[in-house]
């Protein structure tokens, strides 16, 4: 074992910082690299089923909140992508894997979003298990990411709670109203339970990652976790969780549940979701469009760049 990987095991196993300008093995940089772009495409292509009720949402309210939260996704994509560049990757790198379809980002937001309903089963039920998943990651070994994630985790909290309050409001309403609120839960459940990725005996990636404590819990432990957050949750609303398995096994110690259709999960990252190609072609189409705000922002930089040399030359 060479000198510096001793000290990367030892900066690991003592619950340190790697930073950027550390010694790490190519394995551990690939594995940031990958999950980092893939969190980071995740947040940029998750503006979309939410962005196109800005303008519909039943009030003025209702659309600022909604526009902020959008911004917000924003933001952390930028964070995000900014974390995965200390880490040796170009944001043009990065940006041509997502438009390219050579690079994933997150399942859930290949789904279409036909009611207004959808707006707080999305913060209820996505934004919590991105809270569940992601909490643990403001503890991850590499520094500017789980730094990227402390403040991304607050914003996300005001999310989450954003789109309890939807569906609170909906459930108090009218029979359709609460129907709509329901049927939102009911399309949102599964989806959001296979955000934690595939069981942890199918997934390739996860024991590694916790070895080297990216990550802190198993596939699985967090999606017993989120679903022990969601029950009392669900009781709250009156909405009814879409299993009816769902239960606590005094024996275990854990909620037993329906099995979960890993095969649409596999179909949707695979590409063939109901909303992939949509999703894919949108994030082409802004990144052609915006093409003219690179350039000018480029041809800007450069000629601030010459100022000096400029007044120098004048003077």
């Amino acid at each position: 074992m060479t000198t510096d990987q001793e000290a990367f095991d030892a900066l690991i196993a003592a619950e340190q910082r790697i930073e950027p300008r550390d010694w790490m093995p190519d394995a551990y940089r690939k594995t940031l690299i990958r999950q980092i772009s893939q969190h980071a495409h995740s947040e940029i292509i998750g503006m979309q089923p939410e962005g196109n009720w800005i303008t519909r949402a039943p009030s003025l309210k209702r659309k600022a909140i909604l526009m902020a939260k959008v911004q917000d996704e924003a933001g952390h994509g930028l964070y995000l992508y900014s974390a995965a560049q200390t880490l040796g990757i170009t944001r043009d790198e990065m940006t041509e894997q997502l438009i390219t379809g050579r690079a994933k980002y997150s399942s859930i937001f290949n789904y279409p979003t036909p009611t207004w309903a959808d707006m707080g089963a999305i913060g209820w039920l996505v934004d919590g298990a991105a809270i569940c998943n992601q909490v643990p990651l403001c503890r991850a070994s590499y520094g500017p990411y789980g730094r990227a994630m402390v403040r991304i985790c607050k914003e996300e909290s005001f999310h989450q709670r954003q789109g309890f309050e939807i569906l609170l409001t909906l459930m108090q309403g009218s029979p359709a109203q609460r129907e709509m609120a329901q049927d939102a839960v009911n399309r949102w459940y599964w989806p959001s339970l296979m955000m934690f990725g595939p069981p942890d005996d199918e997934s390739p990636n996860s024991a590694q990652s916790m070895a080297w404590k990216i990550k802190r819990f198993s596939n699985d432990e967090l999606r017993q976790r989120f679903v022990g957050m969601l029950v009392p949750q669900a009781e709250v609303l009156g909405v009814t969780l879409p299993d009816p398995d769902l239960r606590w096994n005094e024996e275990t110690e854990r909620w037993d549940m329906s099995e979960i259709d890993w095969d649409e999960f596999k179909e949707v990252l695979a590409g063939r979701g109901p909303c992939n190609a949509e999703r894919q072609r949108n994030r082409r189409t802004a990144h052609e469009d915006g093409a003219w705000v690179r350039e000018a922002a480029a041809e800007y930089a450069r000629k601030q760049a010459l100022l000096p040399e400029l007044v120098e030359g004048a003077a």
